[in-house]
């Protein structure tokens, strides 16, 4: 579904992704795995056109991304939950949702998928009249998430969505995930909880200084002794 095939990013003369190259398959989750400032942020804006790799070389399902613009990448079916959320702190909560899913043109559709998300999510079907920037952590989180899904996305990209919060609220986090993935939405996702991200992900990548140093089935990562010690705090 998504192909990176040596893609180069930067910030202005800062050479932050060298020759990143991997793969996601319809139907997969898949982990993107590294220290802070390894470039998985990086990778992530590149996909949906935020940064430019320095060449055509990022294809969506066949069709390569390099000259869209972000807005027609979501069109295309990718969405991408940023770290830290981005919501729109001084808007309610149903508008929120509702940017998500400004590029559509199916009232009905989106009424549906407004409804899905609130029984997905229940806190914000009762607050949806509140501002965002009111809500708890967790609670940003489901409607950054939700906000994503409005767009109603094949492929979603998410960038560390657990960060923050406490550990139930982690746990409903990755439960609602394999939700997802069990309806069929494939996942490109960037966590911290590696050991989590690895139990729920068939495959993973592992960035050190903007390069693919490793990469292999989950349960092959979580066995591998220097992923344990780094990354999974097993000696």
């Amino acid at each position: 579904m998504l192909e990176l095939n040596r893609v180069n990013s930067y910030y202005g003369r800062i050479h932050v992704l060298r020759d990143v190259s991997l793969r996601v398959g319809a139907g997969q989750i898949v982990t993107l795995l590294g220290a802070n400032g390894a470039g998985k942020t990086t990778t992530l804006r590149t996909i949906v056109g935020l940064n430019r790799s320095a060449a055509n070389d990022i294809r969506f399902e066949g069709e390569p991304l390099g000259a869209i613009a972000p807005y027609r990448i979501v069109e295309r079916g990718i969405a991408m939950v940023p770290e830290r959320r981005e919501i729109f702190p001084e808007m309610t909560v149903l508008e929120n949702l509702e940017l998500g899913a400004y590029r559509r043109r199916d009232p009905v559709g989106v009424a549906a998928d407004l409804e899905r998300v609130y029984t997905m999510f229940p806190a914000l079907a009762e607050r949806r009249g509140q501002a965002g920037g009111t809500l708890s952590g967790g609670q940003q989180q489901m409607l950054a998430l939700g906000r994503a899904l409005m767009s109603r996305p094949r492929l979603l990209l998410l960038d560390e969505p657990t960060l923050g919060l406490a550990p139930l609220l982690v746990g409903e986090i990755f439960a609602t995930l394999t939700r997802l993935h069990g309806e069929g939405l494939t996942i490109l996702l960037i966590e911290q909880n590696a050991n989590q991200a690895l139990g729920i992900s068939s495959y993973g990548y592992i960035l050190e200084n903007g390069a693919v140093v490793l990469e292999g089935e989950s349960a092959r990562l979580r066995d591998n002794p220097s992923v344990r010690a780094s990354y999974l705090g097993a000696a």
